[in-house]
């Protein structure tokens, strides 16, 4: 088994057992999302977290794994920003994998999907996230919005791609 599909299994489940209503905002000038809704059985979220060892700069949108494709990228931004994405196939998981830098929580919502995960960010560190997201909805286009203390640099990219298969606990596939 992949490090990535790990790390997208364990906060995965972290994900599930806190639901983000739970999450509070460390600023003052943070606005919690609206609406959250979780996946049914027949519906998945997959999301990685993959501290970059090198320092690469946050002003790269991050890269998109072979065989994804790009539906939206937004350049470095400092603070809170929204941007549009395009459409996708039926079939096709929606990708969102952010990169930031500075100390601070970002709340990344993607409205058209109803799906809100929040990022800490650390300073003189650049984070990159990728979150996969096959859930009803995610072919239509959308808009992304970003709520982030100005002290936060991030950027963004959009992609769609083959719905990850979930893997059965306790199977390690690499052995076999």
């Amino acid at each position: 088994m992949s490090r990535r599909t790990l790390v997208g299994l364990s906060i995965a489940c972290a994900a599930v057992l806190f639901p983000v209503a739970a999450c509070t905002s460390d600023h003052a000038d943070a606005k919690q999302p609206s609406k959250s809704t979780r996946p049914s059985n027949s519906e998945s979220a997959k999301i990685t977290a993959t501290p970059s060892a090198t320092q690469s700069p946050a002003q790269k949108p991050p890269e998109l794994d072979a065989g994804e494709r790009l539906s939206g990228r937004q350049n470095v931004t400092s603070g809170s920003a929204s941007f549009s994405f395009s459409r996708g196939k039926k079939s096709d998981a929606l990708i969102v994998a952010v990169s930031c830098q500075g100390a601070g929580k970002i709340t990344v919502v993607v409205q058209s999907v109803h799906v809100t995960f929040p990022l800490h960010c650390v300073a003189n560190e650049v984070s990159t996230t990728y979150n996969q997201v096959a859930v009803t909805g995610v072919e239509r286009a959308g808009v992304v919005s970003v709520d982030a203390p100005s002290a936060v640099r991030w950027s963004m990219t959009i992609g769609r791609g083959a719905a990850a298969q979930e893997e059965s606990p306790g199977v390690d596939s690499s052995s076999a």
